[in-house]
């Protein structure tokens, strides 16, 4: 993605997040960007002083990735369920940093070990359970493979940790494309 796109997708994101919070009107949306016109998953991530305060994402669209990434954005600022009671408010707009993870597609593993830690993340799922990590929990908490696997069973898909282990959960790999924003 051109650093146009990337400029682009962080205003957008920061335009709504600002709306969502201060009660203005929703920023209308137009781009003809083509690198922003694909239907492709995202997560957006929030952080204050590095401390995490929002992320939500989906896998799969049926928009354009501009207009996903407006969504995501408000939805991480205000409908994270582990934020219910803390939620970002506006004050904190200025310090509040935003990072997108542009995914690719999910690929199915037989092998719970056939990833890289810090470049692939995981999405676990054994019937009405799923849960994810990106990529870059890896690389910010130390954990090797079994941890990774591990704590996303556990404190994602409310999963026993060790349930990786079973052939009747499914593990599928992807990357993200991150782009943060200079502050």
């Amino acid at each position: 993605m051109d650093e146009q796109a990337k400029k682009i997708l962080l205003d957008i994101a920061r335009k709504s997040i600002d709306a969502a919070l201060t009660g203005k009107t929703k920023p209308l949306l137009s781009c003809d960007h083509p690198d922003l016109q694909g239907k492709q998953g995202v997560f957006i991530t929030l952080k204050t002083h590095g401390q995490l305060r929002g992320c939500i994402g989906r896998f799969v669209s049926d928009i354009p990735l501009y207009q996903l990434v407006s969504e995501m954005a408000v939805f991480s600022a205000t409908e994270d369920p582990r934020f219910e009671f803390n939620r970002i408010k506006s004050q904190e707009l200025h310090q509040l940093k935003i990072e997108i993870s542009v995914l690719s597609p999910l690929v199915p593993i037989s092998n719970p070990f056939d990833f890289e830690l810090g470049k692939h993340g995981i999405f676990i799922k054994k019937n009405f359970h799923v849960g994810c990590f990106l990529p870059q929990v890896a690389t910010e908490t130390g954990w090797n493979k079994e941890e990774f696997l591990s704590y996303c069973c556990s404190s994602k898909a409310g999963l026993p940790a060790n349930a990786w282990k079973n052939k009747d959960v499914e593990i599928d790999i992807f990357t993200t494309e991150i782009i943060e924003e200079d502050k």
